[in-house]
């Protein structure tokens, strides 16, 4: 029978003595006993102590992933990515020509030096023919943030903002046109994409809002990518020069879609 041991203490500390005692789950262990202030304290068994430290950890690392999952689906939710886009990558964009292995080749690296786009407020403009791949490099570039970066960023089309905006006059609507208008300036990046898709002079209504969302951008130096069918020489009519002026502000990367319209085929 093993019998009970005392440690020697020093003045000021207080009294520790081991014990034998037996655990259900992992059999015999020196139990350690505290004395304070008259009170026995019995410390537990070793190998459930462990036991109990591992799960705490491995529950505090699951909690840690959840969050991180939790943070990720609030950005993809904020930023509504249409169902149809949100596979797509830079990868599986098709490039069977020079134009398109040029235009994967900007966003790439508009995607790779993004803290100092951010820090510069660099703007993109994705110009050119229908059904050549705008859209799924503007989309592209967002995923690219959301899901490898710490970044938040934003796809809309411009109808879509309008559309949104006009809904808020109904007075039973639970948003203003202010919490639309900051979801859109507030992200890290913005893609708005359907720029002049109507040949008509855009409204008064048309040209303050856009006035608004790149202008809001512009003063928090905060990228903007603009999608659009136009081309180049058309854009000060369908955004207004003041949009225009802001958007180049810092350097803007223009990137031509000059070639026959791919929608159909894979990776578009």
């Amino acid at each position: 029978m093993r019998s009970e041991k005392v440690v020697p203490i020093s003045e000021g500390v207080m009294p520790i003595r081991t014990q034998p005692a037996d655990c259900e789950k992992h059999g015999k262990f020196d139990q350690k006993v505290t004395v304070i202030l008259g009170r026995e304290l019995k410390g537990g068994c070793p190998e459930c102590l462990r036991a109990i430290a591992a799960e705490r950890e491995a529950s505090a690392k699951a909690e840690d992933s959840y969050q991180l999952r939790l943070s990720l689906a609030r950005k993809l939710g904020d930023a509504l990515i249409p169902k149809r886009f949100l596979s797509r990558t830079l990868d599986n964009y098709q490039e069977e020509h020079e134009g398109q292995r040029r235009a994967v080749k900007f966003c790439r690296h508009y995607v790779a030096t993004f803290d100092q786009i951010r820090d510069a407020g660099r703007c993109m403009v994705l110009i050119g023919k229908p059904g050549t791949g705008k859209t799924h490099l503007g989309v592209a570039m967002a995923n690219e943030l959301l899901h490898k970066t710490s970044r938040t960023a934003v796809y809309r089309t411009f109808g879509s903002v309008l559309q949104a905006i006009r809904s808020t006059y109904d007075k039973s609507s639970d948003r203003t046109e202010g919490s639309i208008l900051a979801s859109l300036i507030s992200p890290d990046l913005l893609v708005l994409d359907e720029i002049g898709v109507s040949k008509e002079q855009p409204s008064d209504f048309e040209l303050t809002t856009l006035f608004a969302i790149i202008n809001g951008r512009y003063e928090r130096e905060a990228p903007t990518v603009v999608i659009s069918n136009l081309k180049a020489d058309e854009l000060g009519r369908a955004m207004g020069d003041r949009c225009v002026d802001r958007l180049r502000e810092g350097g803007l990367i223009v990137v031509p879609f000059d070639w026959e319209s791919q929608r159909g085929k894979d990776g578009f």
